[in-house]
């Protein structure tokens, strides 16, 4: 049994430590803030010269999934200056040349829009053209991890095929819908286990467009973005044959990527943010599967119990700081402090625990 607003409590409470801790202007630059990428911040920290930008995508979602929990001016006045803080970082433009870094800020733009009124037109129309541009016929399509490079993956075509259906169901182009759909197909064909029903990494492309060698790894990120895709998909329409794939990437989670419900950690770096990736998506799948088909039950709630059960494991293996609460990356072991200086991890902690306290305000029971 939930008890009534602590999670959303809990949640609070990561998103003033992570404030607290990694918040600082650009430069100096009036109106602009930016996470530090660890924390005690060393001079390349402190100055932004460490530059994650698929990392600052991801604190700009936390804090709109922190307005959402609940709207204050103080809260929007953070989500502005963060965008802002972005583009003054990222010099030329709001795009670089990894294809899921733009999807992810994607993402994360069309949310501060749409729920926190941040408006930044030209930033979304920048990347949809860039994610557009991204897709070739090499190895029967989908588009690149990052431009100029042999190298198609699942990291790049799952945020890209979310950011162009959420695009076209806001009454966007409805081409973008048909490319999220080619894009999940693709991945379909190509980069699901059929033992496990779950998305390996990616494939390496001959300069003919053959496919020359697929890297088998299975990552929870992975399963987060499919599971992602096909819930929005299944939105527009069709929910049978998106939602029996949903159902199936939940299934293996819990099967082959959680240990008593929880979430596998992926260690540090880029790997910090990887199950708070998919247990944000457990989260929209506990929540939209039943509205589409309520026979599907069963599956939102498992769905759910993963968030749930790895939201209480994260908070309960904390370790406590001056600051607030530091998470670990492996959610299912005690913290050791020296493991938990990336942004990245305490993102990954946060972004579990504003899943939680999402399923929370809906009432949704495991």
């Amino acid at each position: 049994m939930v008890i009534a607003k602590l999670l959303a409590a809990r949640a609070g409470v990561a998103e003033r430590a992570v404030q607290s801790r990694h918040l600082r202007r650009v430069w100096g630059m009036p109106g602009t803030l930016l996470g530090t990428g660890a924390w005690p911040p060393n001079w390349r920290d402190r100055t932004h010269v460490r530059f994650n930008y698929w990392w600052q995508a991801h604190l700009l979602d936390c804090m709109v999934d922190a307005y959402l929990r609940k709207p204050t001016g103080a809260r929007k006045d953070v989500v502005q200056r963060l965008v802002r803080g972005i583009r003054v970082r990222n010099l030329t433009s709001w795009t670089n040349d990894f294809y899921d870094d733009v999807a992810w800020l994607g993402l994360a733009l069309l949310r501060a829009a749409k729920e926190v009124d941040v408006v930044r037109p030209k930033a979304i129309d920048a990347i949809a053209r860039r994610l557009r541009d991204g897709w070739t016929d090499h190895a029967g399509g989908g588009i690149w991890w990052r431009r100029n490079d042999d190298f198609k993956n699942v990291p790049a075509n799952g945020p890209a095929a979310i950011f162009l259906a959420r695009l076209a169901n806001a009454g966007g182009e409805r081409s973008d819908l048909t490319r999220a759909r080619s894009t999940v197909d693709w991945i379909e064909e190509h980069l699901v286990d059929p033992g496990t029903g779950l998305a390996w990494d990616g494939l390496h492309v001959h300069p003919s467009g053959e496919i020359r060698e697929i890297e088998k790894n299975v990552y929870t990120y992975c399963q987060g973005v499919l599971l992602g895709a096909c819930v929005e998909i299944g939105r527009s329409g069709q929910p049978e044959v998106w939602l029996d794939r949903a159902a199936r990437v939940v299934t293996g989670v819990h099967d082959h990527l959680a240990t008593n419900g929880v979430v596998k950690g992926a260690g540090g770096g880029d790997g910090g943010l990887f199950a708070g990736i998919l247990v944000r998506y457990l989260a929209q799948a506990a929540l939209v599967i039943p509205e589409l088909d309520p026979q599907r039950g069963e599956v939102g709630s498992l769905a759910a119990e993963l968030v749930y059960q790895s939201a209480e494991a994260a908070w309960l293996n904390r370790s406590m700081a001056v600051s607030g609460p530091l998470f670990g990356p492996d959610w299912a072991q005690p913290t050791v402090d020296r493991d938990a200086r990336d942004l990245s991890v305490q993102l990954g902690g946060w972004m579990c625990l504003e899943a939680a306290a999402l399923l929370e305000r809906h009432d949704v029971r495991m």
